[in-house]
């Protein structure tokens, strides 16, 4: 079952991102900061198969800069945002082939999300990914 790392400082978010991924057939770990997920990331102790990240975090670290640090562990990590005011951002902030959420959303659309990433479903031009 693949493991999706969620980071989500709202609890009640947290809760409804992790239900709905639970119920897609995922495994989740939870961070509720940057600085908790960066180190998961890169630790190798899991084996992450895709990231869910709000932007606007609690602490140094926003969504973007843990989507960067994935990266750089896997240059393809499959990466989905969540943001109600920062999705304007994402073409130019988002890392490339990733999703962006607008909050509120419904869970299906998320569990579509990681599984059209994890199934390789956006090519490297995806007209609703960034192309970097």
């Amino acid at each position: 079952m693949p493991s999706i790392l969620v980071i989500e400082d709202d609890d009640a978010i947290q809760s409804l991102v992790e239900d709905a991924l639970n119920e897609g057939g995922f495994e989740t770990a939870v961070a509720s900061t940057g600085e908790e997920a960066v180190p998961l990331l890169k630790g190798g102790l899991v084996t992450y198969r895709g990231l869910v990240t709000d932007i606007n975090l609690l602490g140094r670290f926003n969504g973007w800069e843990v989507a960067r640090a994935a990266r750089e562990v896997d240059p393809s990590f499959p990466v989905v945002y969540m943001s109600g005011v920062a999705a304007d951002e994402w073409l130019v902030q988002g890392v490339p082939n990733s999703i962006m959420l607008r909050k509120p959303f419904a869970p299906v659309q998320l569990v579509t999300a990681v599984s059209h990433l994890l199934n390789g479903c956006l090519s490297p031009k995806a007209p609703d990914g960034p192309s970097g």
